[in-house]
């Protein structure tokens, strides 16, 4: 098979699993639900505190949409091991190499797409509840913020993905990095601020932010975060090539 039809056929796969799909539309989904209910209600509430960072606030919907990334990783991967499906898939495209670059290809982008218009309309819509407090893309940073956001949510989707390629369970890549994202970060953070710096999400979220005070900058950080999806890209690459379908 050409790279064009194998890459036409994971699209399709993706399609046309309806937990691979709805887990890539809920990221779109869970950060315009969450601005919407969050904006209104507390958003010029908190515009009043001394440290308020008005470009990282705008993006508090990420915190949902990168959970929904993860979940998309996972699903789209992890549906290659129920049933058997890999050894259908191996079977039409012996080269395992092809296969597993289609593959990830097809998923980093799916999530770049998306992750890209789920940052601005995130940024933009919870803007419009703002008030005297709104900021719009002139803002220094909102631009690049909002494409670091969409390049965020396609990394944290590639370090899903290749760990379900390494454990071959989507359900055992999400009891972990669920939890690392949710609770692992923040208890590194108060024991050592430094090393928490450099895990996958803190590193890629400084983009989001109008100041950065600590080791890396806003693209220094995505550079952390991509060399973390990089790793699991690799490892999983690692399993696919060396074990039985």
């Amino acid at each position: 098979m050409t790279t064009a039809a194998v890459l036409r056929s994971e699209w399709i796969k993706i399609r046309s699993v309806r937990a691979s799909w709805g887990s890539l539309l809920s990221v779109f989904a869970a950060a315009l639900a969450v601005t919407l209910l969050a904006f209104p209600l507390i958003g010029q509430a908190e515009a009043d505190n001394p440290d308020y960072d008005a470009l990282f606030s705008a993006f508090y919907a990420m915190n949902f949409a990168q959970i929904a990334a993860i979940s998309f990783g996972a699903t789209a991967f992890s549906s290659e091991f129920a049933h058997g499906a890999l050894r259908v898939s191996l079977a039409a495209v012996p080269r395992r190499g092809l296969f597993y670059a289609a593959k990830t290809a097809v998923i980093g982008l799916a999530a770049l797409a998306l992750g890209l218009v789920t940052s601005f309309a995130t940024f933009l819509v919870g803007q419009l509840f703002m008030g005297d407090y709104a900021i719009g893309l002139g803002h220094p940073g909102a631009v690049s913020a909002c494409i670091g956001g969409g390049i965020y949510l396609a990394l944290m989707a590639l370090l899903a993905s290749g760990l379900t390629a390494l454990l071959r369970s989507g359900v055992a890549v999400l009891s972990i990095l669920i939890p690392f994202v949710l609770i692992v970060g923040f208890v590194i953070g108060d024991m050592s601020a430094g090393v928490a710096e450099f895990l996958p999400d803190r590193a890629g979220q400084i983009v989001l932010h109008s100041e950065h005070t600590g080791t890396l900058g806003p693209w220094t950080g995505l550079g952390v975060t991509a060399l973390w999806a990089a790793a699991s890209v690799l490892a999983g690459w690692w399993a696919v090539r060396r074990r039985d379908a």
